[in-house]
């Protein structure tokens, strides 16, 4: 009978969380004082409980306790001695503090930033490029602000934004900042520490003038597109050179008004690049602070935006945030951080498995084998080899049976 090479000693949720180094968390744990006020659920088996809840797709407190408690014994070698009950995990949710996890994410994003690069060549240029977005996640309760009117009934939800920032060179955001679903994207821009020579892209969302001069005073580039009601005045025209796509219809410098931190009005030169699509018959107005480059290079650094999209779109699909655990910000904020530490530990698997695999079927593998004895990169390669020999024997087996 044929024989699986590719059990391993612990199942395939350990070989995940194993990912994570038991002294770095445990040094974090003291460095944030996270178990100060939860000494019955420590900080580890408060972790585990939240990844197995994000990882198994579970929708309640019960669910979760009960899940762990099942599993328990398969969970001794990780050293989960400890499953905490529903009312323990809850208060745990709502006193250890969502910066511990923040501090947790962090951490693992440094260690394993060398493998996260999206692209095997040393493009310097896309280490240089910073993408910056956020997406709206709906709350059942007005635990944050939103934004909209009060609905007819009188019952309002809330709402939390999460502020992203993307390295283009990656695949992971290397930060995170939560806010109420009310506050203006731009307040996002003052935390940012871009460097010289950077460039970052975020769509009119952000807009900014007095951060954007302060950019230009610094050399550091940005490309945005210009608010369709924004007024400005026109300095020059650009000749757009005959090799450059007949999309390109306009590049102009344009002169904007701002008031610095002290209220005194100013003016910025910064240039409009304006790309029409044939084939939506839409008009794109881009602004950026880059004089150097062509229209072209403009609009192809502005399409560089559709990787935090797919980042955001890849978390909802295979991670959806529609129940939380808690209905406090705490706890809110909690699940978020390990929704993207879930994503970046999937994300460093997929970056170590030989076979081509999407990232959505990594995961629903994973969940499917959650608690498998088998080695979860072994599998993945070898599953469909693994089937096809095991399929072949047994044909001629019974061909041997009926033989003659």
């Amino acid at each position: 009978m044929l024989q699986s090479n590719s059990f391993s000693g612990q199942p395939v949720f350990s070989q995940i969380v194993g990912l994570i180094n038991k002294a770095s968390f445990n040094h974090l744990v003291k460095e944030h004082d996270a178990d100060r006020y939860c000494k019955r659920c420590g900080a580890w088996e408060h972790f585990i409980c939240m990844l197995y809840s994000i990882m198994n797709n579970c929708t309640s407190l019960r669910e979760v306790t009960q899940g762990i408690a099942a599993y328990g014994d398969k969970l001794n070698h990780l050293g989960v001695t400890y499953t905490p009950p529903r009312s323990t995990f809850s208060e745990a949710n709502a006193r250890r503090s969502e910066a511990f996890f923040g501090a947790v994410y962090g951490k693992l994003y440094r260690h394993y930033r060398d493998t996260l690069a999206d692209s095997p060549l040393e493009n310097e240029l896309l280490k240089r490029i910073f993408i910056i977005d956020s997406t709206t996640i709906s709350l059942f309760k007005a635990i944050m602000k939103c934004v909209g009117r009060r609905p007819l009934n009188g019952k309002s939800k809330g709402g939390i934004k999460v502020h992203a920032l993307l390295n283009a060179y990656e695949e992971v955001p290397q930060l995170i900042h939560f806010t109420d679903a009310a506050t203006h994207d731009h307040t996002f821009l003052a935390k940012l520490d871009l460097k010289p020579h950077q460039i970052a892209l975020f769509d009119r969302g952000y807009v900014d003038y007095k951060q954007y001069a302060k950019w230009t005073k610094d050399k550091t580039y940005f490309v945005t597109r210009l608010k369709d009601n924004a007024v400005y005045e026109q300095l020059e025209e650009i000749d757009i050179p005959d090799d450059i796509p007949d999309n390109y219809i306009k590049d102009q410098k344009i002169q904007v008004k701002y008031k610095d931190a002290e209220g005194v009005e100013r003016l910025l030169v910064l240039r409009r690049v304006v790309y029409y699509d044939k084939d939506k018959d839409r008009i794109f107005q881009f602004l950026t602070n880059i004089m150097e480059m062509t229209a072209e290079q403009i609009g192809l650094l502005y399409k560089m935006r559709w990787k935090i999209e797919m980042l955001f779109k890849q978390l909802k699909q295979n991670f959806p945030l529609k129940y939380f655990l808690g209905d406090n910000e705490n706890a809110i904020k909690i699940q978020i951080w390990c929704t993207l530490i879930a994503n970046l530990l999937f994300t460093i698997i997929q970056k170590s498995i030989k076979k081509k695999i999407s990232f959505s079927n990594l995961v629903s593998f994973a969940r499917q084998h959650l608690f498998s004895y088998h080695k979860l990169t072994d599998l993945i390669e070898n599953i469909e080899k693994d089937w096809r020999k095991k399929y072949a024997q047994k044909t001629v087996e019974v061909l041997v049976l009926f033989d003659g």
